[in-house]
């Protein structure tokens, strides 16, 4: 798109940057954030960091400014507050977190309401400032970007947002999730110690995944003679010992090997080393990992609520994620009928060619660009 007026600022918060183990917000942060440096000119970027954090690059410094707050409590309506009262840019972005109190005009993004529909997977104090801060922002922002149809249904919903100051831009994929070579595989499996055969799920490890309805649905796999195991990979949540308990109480002995967080690095192979890839969240604003399994070629089954059946579109098996014969059925289904198989590996990157960070962030721009004017 090009623009003829004189460059303006983009300011963007980008304290999510300084987490180190990135989840789907962090993600989402650094690739908008890498991808509008690229096609914001003539306007510049000031991205508001937290520390001694970095832009994801590479970057043009002419074009793109770093400028980190000190840390502290209350960093958004202290620090970015502070910022924005004495050298406001001509738009605020929020792509992850809370407006500031002292905001110019300001567009941010609301990635899921989960807390609304299952309120027992947070803790209660966790869910009332879930509440406050999304109600705050979607009062305050100019415009709100959705990352799904769902997240924009809750919106208007749940909170009374009218529809046209909501537009749904979808995540991307990164170019590396892609179908790999057998030798590369192999080395990743033995690097990270994984099994030959193995079922992936990948995220938080938290009560909204869903883990101990899958880790119960490792039965029928057993029962079915397969020798699979399910790798669950990612971080520790929140309420993540209650998690652990329930899976540990309902998955077949010796069936569930927990890797932990995995880098960004080693992703692309842990998903082509896998036989099938699982995702039955009970919610999902978006649901990230169940795009990057359909670019690596993987076959996959997810939810049948929330975002997933919209990202997914037909390259994947839809489950109840209430019904452990559902997903023990799908998985063993997954693994041992060839015709869905092919079917899903041929779907799965055709369907995730539809998403680009590319696109996101020139609507994104886009979006920016008609708030300053």
């Amino acid at each position: 798109m090009t623009h003829s007026s004189p460059s303006r600022v983009i300011g963007i918060d980008g304290s999510r940057l300084s987490v180190a183990d990135r989840t789907g917000t962090e993600t989402y942060t650094a690739q908008i954030i890498r991808h509008l440096a690229l096609i914001a000119p003539p306007d510049r970027l000031r991205v508001y960091l937290r520390g001694d954090a970095d832009p994801p690059g590479p970057y043009d410094p002419q074009l793109v400014e770093a400028r980190p707050l000190p840390t502290g409590r209350l960093w958004t309506h202290r620090r970015l507050s502070n910022e924005m009262r004495s050298d406001s840019p001509d738009v605020l972005f929020v792509p992850a977190h809370v407006v500031p109190v002292i905001h110019p005009a300001t567009v941010v993004t609301i990635h899921d309401l989960g807390y609304l529909h299952h309120p027992s997977s947070h803790p209660p104090a966790q869910r009332r400032v879930l509440d406050l801060t999304t109600r705050w922002s979607a009062k305050a922002a100019k415009h709100i970007i959705a990352i799904s149809e769902s997240t924009k249904r809750d919106l208007v919903g749940a909170y009374g947002v009218s529809p046209s100051k909501i537009t749904v831009v979808h995540h991307g994929v990164d170019p590396s999730f892609r179908p790999q070579q057998a030798s590369d595989i192999t080395e990743v499996r033995q690097i990270l110690g994984l099994p030959e055969k193995y079922i992936l799920t990948v995220g938080t490890v938290q009560p909204r995944k869903n883990l101990a309805n899958l880790a119960a649905a490792m039965k029928l796999v057993v029962a079915a003679g397969l020798p699979h195991r399910l790798v669950i990979a990612g971080k520790t949540g929140w309420l993540a010992s209650s998690v652990e308990r329930d899976i540990a109480a309902q998955a077949p002995a010796d069936r569930v090997v927990r890797i932990g967080y995995v880098a960004a690095d080693d992703l692309t192979m842990l998903y082509a080393g896998a036989d099938a890839f699982a995702l039955p969240s009970l919610y999902e604003g978006f649901g990230l990992p169940a795009l990057e399994a359909l670019a690596t070629g993987l076959p996959s089954l997810v939810a049948d609520r929330a975002a997933l059946p919209e990202v997914v579109g037909g390259a994947a098996l839809l489950v109840n994620p209430t019904d452990v014969e559902a997903i023990g059925a799908a998985l063993v289904r997954l693994i041992t009928d060839d015709a869905t198989r092919r079917h899903l590996t041929a779907a799965g990157p055709i369907q995730a060619a539809r998403y680009s960070w590319t696109a996101s962030a020139a609507s994104t721009l886009d979006i920016l660009r008609r708030t300053i004017d």
